[in-house]
């Protein structure tokens, strides 16, 4: 073979070779990369408390809505609530004084406690107002409600019908109205972990400045009973808010815009499409529907019509002349056979 035919085929070997080495280094490389980059970042510092959930001003704390999360210790502060120095029991039942965002950590002046000056004031909605009403175990579901829970309120009341009987109605006049205290107390009372059921002789609750107006029209009229709504409804009763077009929801609203609306409208009394039962629906002897009663006035005796001077009150019976003197004609009784 010619020696300058080898020496180029030697050179071919040598750079193929090394092209090899070099493609190799650089997949091996390429794929060590994506490795590192996946390595997650274990926090070393303390577990601090951070909100599992958007938590807007007025926002009773409760056992889920908060949680410990590992935090960089270069990150910590001293307002933050550290695990193993923090009793998260006692923040049960405080409220969030301005808005927490998710998982961001919870401090020490974002919370307002049961018995602190303006806590009641912090747990009130924008545009919100407090009223207290009277309960018993009968309409205070025998002390099933807590601080934080959400209610209906229902009217039972007789009304006057032109009959014998009265009318015996019970109509769900409000709903969705979140209970802020039973009697002094704003925290729910736990033993070895559960909640403790007590009764209580007054409710305060959140309400709009119309719905307190109706409230206390209704305590005049009749009977208003507490019914405690289930968590469950909060879904079924957006979608149907957005059916009726009570809550816009913007074209191309993020999910995060869609669930501030929900709270928004979660978090509201709801008034009208109220529905009622009556006495008639429940038993057969009941009137079952209202009949007002008469409200046409009684006779009365007519008056004798006045009688003018000069001229006769009724006119004569029987045949008549007619009798002119002068300018006046009269009518005179025929004179009888």
């Amino acid at each position: 073979m010619d020696k300058k035919k080898l020496l180029l085929l030697v050179a071919a070997l040598l750079i193929a070779v090394t092209t090899a080495f070099a493609a190799r280094s650089v997949l091996a490389g390429g794929a060590a990369a994506p490795a590192a980059q996946a390595a997650p970042v274990v926090p070393t510092g303390p577990k601090v408390l951070v909100a599992q959930r958007a938590l807007p001003t007025g926002t009773i704390i409760t056992a889920d809505s908060v949680s410990f999360q590992d935090w960089p210790q270069e990150l910590v502060k001293d307002a933050y609530f550290i695990d193993g120095t923090a009793d998260i029991t006692k923040l049960l039942g405080t409220v969030v004084r301005f808005p927490v965002t998710a998982g961001q950590p919870l401090t020490q002046g974002a919370l307002v406690a049961p018995g602190d000056r303006g806590f009641l004031a912090a747990a009130l909605g924008p545009g919100m107002r407090a009223m207290t009403i009277p309960v018993s175990d009968k309409t205070g579901v025998g002390g099933f409600v807590f601080p934080g829970d959400r209610v209906d309120l229902v009217l039972t009341q007789g009304v006057p019908t032109a009959g014998e009987q009265e009318l015996k109605t019970s109509e769900t006049i409000l709903r969705n109205l979140r209970v802020l205290a039973t009697d002094q107390s704003a925290t729910t009372a736990t033993e070895e972990g559960k909640s403790v059921v007590r009764t209580f002789s007054t409710v305060t609750l959140e309400v709009t400045p119309r719905v307190a107006e109706k409230i206390s029209v209704a305590q005049t009229l009749g009977e208003l009973s507490m019914i405690l709504r289930p968590l469950a409804d909060n879904q079924a009763e957006f979608e149907r808010v957005l059916a009726n077009g009570e809550v816009k929801v913007p074209e191309g609203a993020s999910r995060e815009q869609e669930e501030r609306l929900m709270r928004e409208a979660m978090n509201r009394p709801i008034e009208g499409s109220t529905t009622f039962v009556t006495g008639g629906d429940v038993s057969r002897f009941q009137p079952s529907r209202y009949v007002p009663r008469s409200t046409t006035p009684e006779p009365q005796t007519m008056a004798a019509a006045p009688v003018t001077a000069g001229v006769p009150a009724a006119g004569p019976t029987g045949p008549i002349v007619r009798v002119t003197r002068g300018k006046t004609t009269t009518a005179e009784p025929a004179a009888k056979n």
